[in-house]
């Protein structure tokens, strides 16, 4: 399958193309799959994995290719194997992960992929996601395991509580909050319990967005506008579109 023009354009930004080959698939909720996969030597070629390292996965419709962002989970380099997880939902993408079966092939693209926690690292972490962010958000929690962080997590589905998160009672807190209004209410939520777990200080916090494109934007320019913390300490990514 040929990429078309968003595989030209991410070739002439240093795109590098590899083929994935599924090893087996599990259903963890009725709306979440992951799809286990060896690597076709994408590990080996970049020295490995950070915290929310995302490929761009092609899929086919309608004899169009078609491209979107997933984070690898549990990546092992000497291995070369990881798993990508899927909400699933009406798309090439969700259509593709249903029906992936040990044999399937799939082709991927890596660019642009570099993210490194700010120096000194945070003190405290503050993550808003939902269940399309929920492998970089895990992912994160990984990386800095006994670092306190407060986790807002949009849920749609019922489903939704019973999603792996890799939270840690000991060091972390989850609020799973419902999606209403388009998004309107999980801003809500925050808004109005982060100025107050800020404190007067907030040098050593680090604020982390992954929501729909809309969401993560007003979340992003609440935090840096309003609570006035600095651009390195605040990363934001829209991860889907209503």
């Amino acid at each position: 399958m040929g990429h078309g023009w968003e595989g030209v354009v991410l070739k002439l930004m240093r795109g590098r193309d590899f083929t994935f080959t599924v090893t087996g698939a599990e259903q963890v909720t009725d709306t979440f799959r992951r799809v286990h996969l060896t690597d076709g030597g994408l590990l080996a070629a970049t020295g490995g994995a950070h915290p929310t390292m995302r490929v761009r996965v092609w899929f086919e419709q309608g004899g169009k290719p078609h491209q979107r962002g997933y984070t690898l989970v549990d990546p092992d380099p000497e291995a070369g194997t990881f798993s990508l997880e899927f909400a699933l939902h009406d798309g090439p993408a969700s259509n593709w992960a249903r029906g992936a079966k040990a044999g399937d092939t799939v082709d991927a693209t890596l660019q642009g992929t570099g993210f490194t926690l700010p120096e000194p690292r945070p003190g405290r972490l503050f993550v808003i996601g939902d269940a399309a962010s929920l492998p970089a958000v895990n992912s994160l929690l990984d990386a800095v395991p006994e670092t306190p962080a407060t986790v807002w997590f949009e849920t749609v589905h019922a489903s939704d509580e019973r999603l792996p998160f890799r939270v840690d009672p000991d060091h972390h807190t989850l609020h799973l909050v419902p999606r209403r209004d388009a998004g309107a209410h999980l801003v809500a939520e925050v808004k109005a319990a982060l100025p107050k777990l800020l404190g007067a200080d907030s040098s050593d916090a680090y604020v982390w967005i992954a929501c729909d494109t809309s969401t993560t934007r007003t979340l992003a320019a609440y935090v840096r506008k309003e609570l006035r913390l600095p651009r390195d300490r605040v990363q934001a990514l829209g991860y889907w579109r209503p």
